[in-house]
């Protein structure tokens, strides 16, 4: 079983790589985010955890967490945002490393996952191959927008504390350079090609 990362910044495209993916009969993709919202329900350790760290201003009455509150949070104090890595790495890394053990059992191709923090998080160890997925700020602004329905302030503060193209560029297997003209479809393919099973 091949092991392969996708990763870049907010608005690079990698749920789109994803999706591409997950039509293809050879691969199973973990999705970190999905993870994330896996693990966030009350009663989890998770949850408790991140209760602890931020205190209920973060939660909603339900019990929930108030996601909105923490990401205003965690992206306008570097503290906060690497509290909460901490805590995630701790449990979703764990949770990724027990699926991709299932996965291994079930003899399956290729497994992709699919990591914003891929290499903060040190998955990247699991990967054989990593795809990184990069475009230019104002593309990467446009949709952030418009996915999380954000001003261009907001979303310009969100990848200001994030990594830069030349970060990936320099860790990465493959690059992908994922601007409006970009036919993802395409370069999924050509990079599958050269990914020996």
């Amino acid at each position: 079983m091949k092991v392969v990362g996708i990763t870049g910044s907010s608005g690079s495209g990698k749920t789109a790589l994803s999706k591409i993916l997950l039509e293809k009969e050879f691969a199973k993709v973990i999705d970190a985010d999905k993870v994330v919202r896996e693990l966030s329900v009350p009663g989890t350790e998770y949850l408790n955890s991140i209760r602890e760290t931020f205190g209920k201003e973060v939660f909603l009455e339900n019990g929930y967490l108030d996601r909105k509150k923490l990401a205003s949070k965690i992206y306008n104090d570097k503290n906060a945002c690497d509290a909460l890595n901490k805590l995630t790495f701790k449990f979703v890394v764990d949770e990724i490393i027990k699926r991709l053990e299932e996965l291994k059992i079930q003899t399956v191709e290729c497994v992709a996952i699919d990591a914003p923090l891929l290499f903060e998080s040190n998955l990247d160890k699991y990967c054989d191959y990593i795809i990184s997925l990069i475009a230019d700020e104002q593309t990467k602004i446009k949709r952030i927008c418009k996915r999380d329905n954000l001003d261009e302030e907001t979303a310009r503060k969100r990848l200001q504390i994030q990594q830069s193209n030349e970060y990936y560029i320099r860790k990465s297997d493959f690059i992908i350079e994922n601007s409006e003209e970009c036919n993802l479809e395409k370069e999924v393919e050509k990079i599958f090609e050269k990914i020996k099973f």
